[in-house]
């Protein structure tokens, strides 16, 4: 958690962060949930209220300032990521929260999205990804998966997706995690972990549009399917699945991972993956981040989280060894440093 942002002297709850403006998302839409979650949250990191700001780009996601009682920017198509982190290095006591959604930060905003994971910008983006643009009336976005029948791929999507993971550790991120807006207890524990964290955060929220693609996560959030299709991950403990805890993560003699039955083959809980979010090395991270069913059960919770010196950090120590090595001090002194003419 970044220690130089000011902390608020009164206690602050969630009604401090409620808006007074109309919430427009359709019912039952997964962001009121995600939105609900926030504002559970930025109360207990105990911040100032005016030391908060929400920057989004486009889409159904982006009305998110709006429905936030912080300082926000709702901005242009794909371009939270950038003015989020010219806030940020603007003002580094302020704690930044970007909002985007699977089109906004990949599609457009896709180079936007890689060079600011890949500066560690100390920023905290929540990516919703329903695989659809929404805003827009359905069509397919870089997460659709391959195949899907939209308004824009009326036979079929032949555009291979994007995996937010895959996409967030290949350009050297250090935190990456992933939930379901289903559980808002995971959730909030999450994103608890992404403001600790000192540099870019991305946690991707499985969320459903129940417009225009109803249940895509379907085998991951339901009832019926979800024990055998989810596995949260804890730091330290190992990486256990089933609805009755019976299936696990095993890392066999070719360093792939399978899907093992606990007591079965001589298999124990001891031979199982042993999560450690904050290892250096990405290589079993982007693994967990590629599982997905209906092969694997989709990891969720903190895949990643490695420490790495921080854009912004040393960014300030550039220009505080600039000051300190410079003999101009003030606009007089700039003035005076050269040859100078009265007009």
């Amino acid at each position: 958690m970044d220690n130089t942002i000011p902390k608020s002297v009164q206690p602050l709850t969630k009604k401090d962060f409620e808006s007074d403006q109309m919430v427009k998302w359709c019912p039952g839409c997964g962001d009121h949930a995600i939105l609900k979650s926030v504002e559970k949250v930025f109360p207990e990191l105990g911040y100032k209220k005016e030391n908060y700001v929400v920057v989004s780009g486009i889409g159904c996601s982006s009305r998110f300032p709006y429905y936030m009682n912080t300082y926000g920017i709702h901005g242009i198509h794909g371009r939270a990521a950038p003015i989020a982190t010219g806030v940020k290095l603007a003002n580094p006591d302020l704690s930044v929260w970007v909002i985007t959604g699977d089109g906004d930060s990949m599609a457009i905003g896709g180079n936007h999205f890689i060079h600011t994971v890949r500066r560690n910008v100390d920023l905290n983006i929540l990516l919703f990804n329903n695989q659809i643009y929404g805003l827009t009336k359905g069509q397919y976005s870089p997460t659709t998966p391959l195949g899907k029948i939209t308004k824009t791929s009326p036979q079929g999507t032949i555009e291979h997706p994007f995996n937010p993971g895959e996409l967030v550790i290949g350009s050297r991120g250090t935190f990456f995690a992933r939930a379901v807006d289903m559980n808002p207890k995971l959730l909030t524990s999450i994103l608890f972990e992404a403001a600790r964290h000192d540099g870019t955060s991305v946690v991707e929220i499985l969320q459903n549009c129940v417009i225009y693609n109803d249940k895509t996560h379907q085998l991951i959030t339901s009832k019926e399917t979800k024990h055998d299709n989810q596995l949260v991950v804890e730091h330290g403990k190992p990486m256990i699945f089933g609805k009755n805890n019976e299936k696990g993560l095993y890392l066999n003699s070719q360093n792939k991972i399978e899907i093992v039955k606990i007591g079965e083959n001589g298999i124990n809980e001891e031979d199982l993956m042993v999560h450690d979010m904050h290892d250096p090395d990405p290589t079993v991270h982007l693994k967990l981040a590629n599982l997905a069913p209906p092969e694997f059960p989709a990891v969720l919770g903190v895949i990643r989280s490695s420490k790495s010196a921080t854009y912004d950090d040393m960014l300030e120590e550039q220009i505080e060894t600039a000051r300190e090595e410079s003999d101009i001090k003030t606009m007089d002194d700039l003035l005076n440093s050269g040859d100078t003419w009265e007009m």
